[in-house]
């Protein structure tokens, strides 16, 4: 028995000393354990959706009350990730990898399995604009290759999005900046409000490299939120990131993750 209890305990042991080691982002001190619960769980976040929504449809509601006639025709840009769509299973998926940083191989082989889902208060609203004739265009930044337009569209189709037609959706395969074709749209339509859920989403201006700058962008705009453009949460991933990082996806690394901790405490109380 003694024996039989050493050769067990060596065993263990072994098993020990040949474990690979954790991953950077692996275990509780992952950077996105906090956000990806708070996207999984809280109740607030699901909230906000609502509330975008609502404001969204007040607004289209309101413009239609005031149609004359001769007037352009209303229509409704929006983003799709994180606006309409929620990729939380590609979030878990890398909390379960232990990966603390956006990875963009593994969304581009995640985007085909088409796990995405709508986000809540997204197909009421898609609905309502449909059934009083309010056309919606979707302007999106993705790159998956020869199929990434077939992707984007089969997301759509997932969603049940009316106007998920060639005229109605945009892929932007090399470029973030979504205002030449939303400016195009404005010429035709009467653009009742942008959705989004980055900044970048409304207007290029606010793809700058530096955070004070990007507040200060937004600050001129101040009145423009809730009006023209309503934005949703995502404490994840955006172009907030490259002002911080000067890379909306950075590397992980040793040095990204200092730099995200230095921004975590731009403000902090010194215990005094």
């Amino acid at each position: 028995m003694a024996g039989a209890t050493a050769a067990l305990l060596l065993a263990a042991g072994c098993a020990q000393t040949q474990a690979p080691p954790a991953a950077a982002g692996a275990g509780t001190n992952n950077l996105l354990i906090g956000a990806v619960a708070w996207k999984q769980t809280a109740a607030e976040y699901r909230a906000l959706y609502h509330q975008g929504f609502n404001v969204a449809r007040m607004h289209v509601e309101a413009a239609l009350q005031k149609r004359r006639p001769g007037d352009k025709p209303l229509a409704v840009v929006t983003d799709m990730d994180d606006t309409i769509l929620l990729p939380l299973a590609y979030w878990g998926y890398l909390i379960n990898e232990g990966q603390d940083f956006f990875d963009d191989p593994k969304w581009d082989a995640w985007i085909p399995k088409n796990q995405i889902v709508p986000s809540p208060g997204s197909q009421e609203f898609l609905r309502f604009c449909r059934e009083n004739g309010v056309e919606v265009f979707y302007v999106t930044s993705r790159e998956q290759g020869e199929r990434t337009y077939e992707y984007a569209m089969e997301h759509l189709k997932v969603l049940g999005a009316p106007y998920a037609d060639k005229e109605h959706l945009t892929v932007l395969r090399d470029s973030s900046n979504k205002q030449p074709r939303q400016e195009q749209i404005a010429q035709q339509f009467d653009v009742v409000v942008y959705l989004g859920d980055n900044l970048n989403d409304f207007r290029r201006k606010y793809y700058v490299k530096n955070v004070d700058q990007r507040m200060q962008a937004m600050e001129a705009d101040r009145e423009q939120f809730g009006r023209k453009y309503v934005l949703f949460p995502n404490p994840t991933d955006g172009h907030w990131m490259a002002a911080i990082f000067g890379d909306s996806e950075p590397p992980a690394s040793d040095a990204n993750r200092q730099l995200f901790r230095k921004a975590a405490t731009r403000s902090a109380w010194d215990g005094r």
